[in-house]
C-alpha cells in the first residue's frame, strides 16, 4: 500500500526526536546576561570555631543596581590575617589550627570585607559519638547507600543500615563483625575501614575518602579513641537550615549553599561537607555534592533538598526568563485560577499563550473529561455555534454522559487495585461497579474515601471493602491509603527514616496500626469484613508498642477504642486536614493540565514542594467549599483561561513546562487511544470475555489480553503508584501504529466507516472535510484541503485505497495521537 502522501500531509511521530534535539541544541547555545556588581556582602559577619577540627563556610553575595543578590563565593578570594591560627580553602571554608583571634579577609576585585574570627579549644579533643560523628561520614560518601553496603544483602560481607537509620547495628558491624578486622586501634591508619576507603587496598567502590582529609582524620581519631559508641544522652540533630533559603537566580548562574545543623542542646554546626543534596528538577537546576546549585537556561521554580542525619530542608530558587518585547497581552482572566497562575508567570517574565481555538477546546475537553473523541457531527455542531457560553455548556453536557463515569472509574480502578486475579471475576466486577456508580452519581469524594476506609459487613453489600482483599498486609494498606488518598509515600519508613521527608518508622507503624484489626469471616451470605482483631504493633528496632495515630500526630499512650479506621477516615477527610482535598485537587489538575502542581502527584513531601503553592491552596479551599464535589472541581478547572490556553508557544514560554503558560501535549491513555482508533475507523474492538460493543475505557478487568493496550502502557494494577501507567511515547508505540496488521484491518474493513465514506461521499471536498472532522475534530486548512484533493484526484482509479492511505496518515500524526 502506498504511504508516500502521509509525509506531505503533516508531521509524523518520528519528528518528535528531531524537535527535542533542536530544542536541546538551542538551550545549550544561549547565554545569560551578566549582572552589574554594585557591592558585596559576606555571611556570617563573625565566626567562632569551637573545638578540634571545627570549621565553617563563608558565603559571598553580590548585589546589583536593582538590589538583586547573586552568588560570588566561587569568584571571591579568601585570606587569613594570621595564618598561624587558621586556614581557609579557595571555596571559603575556614578550618581551626590553634586558639586565638584574627580576621578572614574576603576580596572581590579591589573591594574587601573582613570577618572576625575566634578559635577556641582547638587542641582539646571532645568525646566522639558514633551516631553524631561517624554515621554522617559514612552517609556523605555513600557507604550506607542502597547501591553499596546499605543494600539488603550488604556488599562483600559488610552490611550497613541504609542511610544509617540503625546506628547501633552499624556500630556492631564495624566493631565486632568480621572478627573485628575492620578496625586497628593501635595503628588507626592501617584499619581496613580506612585503607579501603582511601584506596590503600583494592576497594570495589573506589577511593571514597582522601588521606589527611577532615573526614579521614575524624575516623582515625574515633578508632584511636577505642571506637566508642557514645553516650545515649549526647545531643542529637534536631533540625537543619539551608542558607540561603530562597533566591531568584538568572539562567546559567550558580549559588553555593550552606547547611547549619542545630542540636538538641542548642549547639549549631556547619555540616555542609556532610550533607546530601538533590534537585527536584534537574532540567531546571542541578546541584553537586558540595552544594553548588547551577541553573540552566530554562525558566521555572526549583527545590533543592539538603538532608543530614534524618533532618531535611529546602532551598527554593526562582529562575525568571528574559523579558521578551512585542508579545501580545495576556488574555482576560476567567476565574480565580488565572489570578494565581498569572502572579507566578509575572515573576518569571513569562507571557501566557493565547486562548485555544474552539476546535482544540472541543477535542481537549472530550478527551480529558470523558476519554472519548467527539464525532464529526458533534464537532460540526459545536464549531457552528455562536453561543458565547458554548464552552461551559459543552463541559456540563460531558459531565452528564455515561462515558464520564466509565472513564473516571477506569482511572480510580487503577488506583484502588481492581484485580481480578486476586478477587475473582464476580467480586472484581462488584468492586469496579461500586466505583463507577460512585462517579455516575457524583458521590462527594470525602464520602467516597470514607466508604473505602470504613467498609464492613458482607462484601456483597459493601463492595468497597474489596480493597482489603487485594491489599491484605496492614503495612501495605497504610502505604496504599496514604499514597492514594493523601499523595504521601510512607513506604520508605517501613525500614528506616524516610530519606527525603519527615516520616519516621514510628509514623509508619502508627498508620499501620489502623489496619491491624481488619479481618474476614466466612458466612452463608458470603465473606464478612470485620475490624475486631486487637493485635498490637511494635516498633521493629526498639520493640516498644506503637498505637494507631495519624501522620504528624504523636504516638498516644494507649490504643484508641473501637474500629480505628473510623478515626483515620474522620481525620483524613476533615476540612481541617488539607492533605486529602489537596491530593484530589492536584490529581485532577494533573490529569487536565498534563502536570501536577505537585509532581509526581503521589509524592507529596517537604522536599518536593508545589510549583505554585498559592494556586494549590486556593484550588484546595474551593474544593472543600464545594463540599468535595468532583464534577464541580472539573468545571472550575476547565472554566479557567489557564485550561483553555493554546499549545502554541510564544518566545517567552516555549521552554516553560511547569507553570501552565500554555497547554502541554499529552499522549492519549492506552484505552482512550484504542477507542479513538476504533471510533474513527468505525470498527469496534472485540475483547476476550467481554460482550461485543465494550469499549476500552469500560474494561474493568486489567488482565483482559490486548497487545495494543500493553504496548501503550496500560497498568497491571499491582501498586498504587500513578507511575505504573506508562504515558511517555516510545519506539514500540510508533512502530505499532505505523505497521500493525490490526490497525490496518480496521482501516480497510468492508463494514468500516472509511469504506462507507469512500462509497457514499462522492464530493471530494465534502469527503476531505468529513475526514478532518472525524480524525481531528476540525475543518481542514486551505493548504490541507488542496493537498488531499490533489491526492484523491491522482488516485481516482482506486478511491477506496486513497481514503485508507489518507486515514492511515492522519492516524499517525501527533495531532491524533496526542491531546493538545
Amino acid at each position: 500500500m502506498a504511504r508516500d502522501w502521509w509525509c506531505s500531509l503533516c508531521s509524523s511521530w518520528s519528528c518528535l526526536l528531531f524537535v527535542c534535539a533542536v530544542l536541546f541544541s538551542n538551550l545549550l547555545d544561549s547565554t545569560a546576561n551578566a549582572q552589574t556588581l554594585v557591592r558585596f556582602e559576606v555571611s556570617p559577619k563573625q565566626i567562632t570555631l569551637d573545638g578540634m577540627r571545627a570549621s565553617h563556610s563563608i558565603l559571598v553575595d553580590g548585589i546589583d543596581e536593582n538590589g538583586n543578590r547573586f552568588d560570588l563565593t566561587r569568584q571571591a578570594q579568601f585570606k587569613i590575617a594570621n595564618e598561624k591560627l587558621a586556614t581557609v580553602s579557595s571555596m571559603g571554608r575556614v578550618y581551626a589550627v590553634t586558639d586565638g583571634a584574627t580576621e578572614v579577609i574576603v576580596s572581590v576585585g579591589k573591594a574587601t570585607a573582613k570577618i572576625a574570627l575566634k578559635i577556641e579549644r582547638s587542641q582539646i579533643k571532645r568525646p566522639l559519638n558514633f551516631e553524631n560523628d561517624i554515621v554522617p561520614v559514612l552517609s556523605r560518601y555513600g557507604c550506607n547507600a542502597s547501591g553499596c553496603h546499605g543494600k539488603a544483602e550488604g556488599q562483600n560481607g559488610f552490611k550497613l543500615s541504609v542511610f544509617g537509620f540503625d546506628p547501633r547495628a552499624d556500630f556492631v558491624a564495624l566493631t565486632q563483625e568480621g572478627r573485628g578486622r575492620r578496625l586497628h586501634a593501635t595503628i588507626p591508619a592501617k584499619s581496613l575501614l580506612l585503607t579501603k576507603a582511601s584506596g590503600g587496598v583494592p576497594h570495589g567502590g573506589g577511593v571514597r575518602i582522601r588521606k589527611n582529609s577532615p573526614q579521614f582524620k575524624i575516623l582515625a581519631d574515633w578508632i584511636e579513641a577505642g571506637a566508642p559508641f557514645g553516650d545515649e544522652a549526647d545531643p542529637k540533630v534536631a533540625s537543619i537550615e539551608v542558607e540561603p533559603h530562597e533566591r531568584s537566580m538568572r539562567m546559567e548562574a550558580q549559588q553555593q549553599l550552606r547547611v547549619i545543623a542545630t542540636y538538641t542542646d542548642g549547639r549549631q554546626v556547619d555540616v555542609t561537607n556532610y550533607a546530601r543534596f538533590q534537585s527536584n528538577n534537574v532540567g531546571l537546576a542541578s546541584v553537586d555534592e558540595f552544594g553548588l546549585v547551577t541553573t540552566l537556561e530554562v525558566p521555572g521554580d526549583v527545590a533543592v533538598m539538603a538532608s543530614y542525619m534524618g533532618a531535611v530542608d529546602v532551598f527554593r530558587v526562582l529562575v525568571p526568563g528574559q523579558q521578551s518585547p512585542n508579545l501580545p497581552a495576556s488574555p482576560p482572566r476567567q476565574n480565580f485560577i488565572d489570578q494565581f497562575v498569572d502572579a507566578k508567570l509575572q515573576k518569571l517574565n513569562i507571557v501566557p499563550s493565547q486562548l485555544c481555538s474552539d476546535a482544540d477546546f472541543l477535542r481537549r475537553a472530550h478527551i480529558d473529561v470523558i476519554g472519548t473523541l467527539p464525532t464529526a457531527s458533534e464537532s460540526r455542531q459545536f464549531l457552528s455555534s455562536k453561543d458565547p457560553d458554548r464552552r461551559r455548556k459543552l463541559v456540563d453536557s460531558l459531565l452528564q454522559r455515561p462515558e464520564f463515569a466509565d472513564y473516571w472509574a477506569l482511572k480510580w480502578a487503577d488506583l484502588l487495585r481492581v484485580e481480578r486475579l486476586k478477587l475473582g471475576h464476580k467480586q472484581a466486577y462488584e468492586y469496579y461497579r461500586w466505583i463507577r456508580d460512585s462517579f455516575a452519581s457524583n458521590k462527594p469524594m470525602d464520602q467516597f474515601a470514607k466508604e473505602v476506609l470504613t467498609s464492613s459487613g458482607p462484601l456483597s453489600e459493601s463492595p468497597s471493602g474489596h480493597l482489603f482483599k487485594v491489599v491484605t498486609n496492614p503495612g501495605d494498606l497504610a502505604s496504599t491509603v496514604s499514597q492514594v488518598f493523601m499523595g504521601v509515600r510512607i513506604e520508605c519508613a517501613r525500614c528506616h527514616h524516610h530519606p527525603y521527608d519527615r516520616w519516621s518508622q514510628t509514623d509508619y507503624y502508627g498508620m499501620q496500626a489502623f489496619f491491624t484489626q481488619v479481618g474476614f469471616k466466612k458466612h452463608p451470605r458470603g465473606e464478612i469484613l470485620t475490624a475486631t482483631k486487637n493485635g498490637g504493633t511494635k516498633h521493629p528496632r526498639t520493640g516498644k508498642p506503637v498505637f494507631a495515630h495519624a501522620l504528624t500526630a504523636k504516638n498516644p499512650e494507649t490504643s484508641p477504642e473501637g474500629d480505628r479506621r473510623r478515626i483515620l477516615a474522620d481525620w483524613m477527610t476533615s476540612p481541617d486536614n488539607s492533605w486529602f482535598a489537596q491530593n484530589i485537587a492536584n490529581r485532577t489538575w494533573a490529569h487536565l493540565l498534563g502536570r501536577g502542581i505537585i509532581e509526581p502527584v503521589d509524592d507529596v513531601r517537604l522536599t518536593n514542594p508545589p510549583s505554585n503553592p498559592e494556586l494549590l491552596k486556593a484550588l484546595t479551599e474551593d474544593f472543600v467549599r464545594e463540599e468535595y464535589d468532583f464534577k464541580q472541581l472539573i468545571r472550575t478547572i476547565t472554566g479557567s483561561r489557564t485550561y483553555q490556553l493554546s499549545s502554541k508557544p510564544n518566545p517567552s514560554n516555549q521552554r516553560d513546562e511547569q507553570n501552565y503558560s500554555r497547554a502541554l501535549f499529552k499522549r492519549l491513555d492506552a484505552e482512550v487511544l484504542l477507542d479513538a482508533v476504533c471510533q474513527v475507523t468505525g470498527v469496534p474492538e472485540k475483547f476476550d470475555g467481554m460482550p461485543r460493543g465494550y469499549r476500552a475505557i469500560q474494561l474493568w478487568d486489567s488482565q483482559v489480553p490486548n497487545y495494543f493496550l500493553k504496548v501503550f502502557g496500560r497498568p497491571a494494577r499491582t501498586s498504587p503508584c500513578e507511575c505504573e501507567r506508562v504515558t511517555e511515547p516510545n519506539v514500540s508505540q510508533v512502530l505499532h501504529v505505523l505497521n500493525s496488521p490490526r490497525v490496518q484491518s480496521k482501516l480497510s474493513h468492508a463494514a468500516g466507516q472509511l469504506t462507507r465514506m469512500a462509497r457514499d461521499v462522492t464530493d471530494d471536498q465534502k469527503l476531505t472535510e468529513e475526514l478532518y472532522l472525524t480524525f481531528f475534530s476540525r475543518m481542514p486548512t486551505d493548504a490541507e484541503k488542496r493537498s488531499v484533493l490533489a491526492f484523491l484526484e491522482k488516485q481516482s482509479d482506486n478511491r477506496q485505497q486513497a481514503v485508507e492511505d489518507i486515514a492511515w496518515s492522519m492516524l499517525n500524526t501527533l495531532e491524533f495521537l496526542f491531546n493538545h
